[in-house]
């Protein structure tokens, strides 16, 4: 028989670390609302909205590969890249904006996979060897480019990035689509199971006839894939493809994950919980700058808040140890 307690139910909901960091956004929310007159007017909802979507696309991906206990911090990179081929096919080569889309997203996809097939196959560190992946792809862009933007981008294309649907912008649709993807895959599937199991124990996996290396690989991929998606995106909000998109991608999409509940050893968290991890770091960013901080003050209080977010649920199983074994001593 089901337990309907209300005291069990609302402990249930404490310890799901999603609904903590909902509540946590939506109390940052009351406090922008109250802080700032401007927060709640449409022009900046919408803005604000176009900012979480790159933010929470990219934190999405990475939050599967953090649940393996890997990560990848080439997502920036990547995204730089593919937006730049992208738009040179659009503009060069006069490919028709879809098939130049279509184009970018497996060249993405095809170095995700080729960043998983160096990790798994040389036994690399994943950290390390996504640091190497994105200078060659940063140099790659370099060369290309001359570190020029890419100009003259079809206006036909501009309104996957700077269009909206019903008030709501076209890129938080597609971020919202990508989470809601993402969390099913991981919760549903075989495949996203088995990211869990390796998250959890890589050997113990190993001994139950996953194939480990094929899931890990496959997981980068699909980063990359991610990452491609998020740069086309932003080139198309841009109106130009800019050798550098996606600089903060990496930290903050590793930011967004942690705040989201996914622990950097893998095998703890979901993908929702780091896309309102996302919204939460875009929310204290887009307050900062309706109150007017200095410019030269607002990546160092970002960067501060969200290292006090991060921190916060490692201050609380602290201060649980710290009660546990208080009690124990008492006995």
């Amino acid at each position: 028989m089901q337990n309907n307690n209300p005291s069990q139910i609302y402990k249930s909901l404490l310890k799901n670390n999603t609904f903590i960091v909902s509540i946590v956004l939506l109390l940052f929310c009351l406090i922008a609302s109250i802080s700032s007159k401007y927060f709640l007017t449409l022009f900046n909802l919408q803005a604000l909205m176009r900012d979480i979507a790159f933010i929470a696309m990219i934190a999405v991906g990475q939050s599967m590969l953090l649940l393996l206990g890997e990560l990848d911090l080439s997502v920036g990179a990547t995204a730089s890249l593919c937006g730049i081929l992208t738009g040179l096919m659009m503009t060069k080569g006069q490919v028709p904006y879809g098939a130049a889309a279509i184009l970018g997203m497996v060249i993405g996809l095809t170095m995700g996979s080729l960043n998983g097939f160096i990790i798994t196959r040389l036994r690399l560190n994943a950290m390390v060897a996504t640091i190497g992946m994105q200078g060659v792809y940063n140099g790659i862009t370099l060369v290309i480019t001359k570190g020029k933007a890419v100009a003259n981008i079809p206006d036909s294309i501009h309104f996957l990035g700077k269009g909206s649907l019903f008030e709501i912008p076209i890129p938080f649709i597609f971020s919202l689509v990508i989470a809601a993807i993402a969390a099913i895959f991981v919760s549903k599937t075989r495949r996203g199971r088995y990211i869990y199991a390796i998250g959890n124990s890589k050997s113990a996996a190993e001994i139950l006839g996953i194939k480990v290396n094929r899931i890990r690989i496959l997981t980068f991929a699909l980063v990359g894939l991610v990452s491609s998606i998020s740069g086309i995106l932003y080139v198309a909000r841009l109106g130009n493809a800019q050798v550098n998109i996606g600089t903060t991608w990496p930290m903050n999409s590793i930011a967004a994950s942690v705040i989201g509940g996914v622990l950097l050893t893998g095998g703890v968290g979901n993908p929702v919980g780091a896309y309102i991890g996302a919204a939460i770091i875009m929310v204290i960013s887009n307050v900062i700058v309706l109150l007017g901080v200095n410019i030269y003050w607002q990546q160092a209080v970002s960067g501060f808040v969200v290292v006090v977010a991060i921190a916060l649920p490692s201050m609380v199983n602290i201060m649980r140890e710290n009660k546990r074994i208080k009690n124990i001593d008492n006995i």
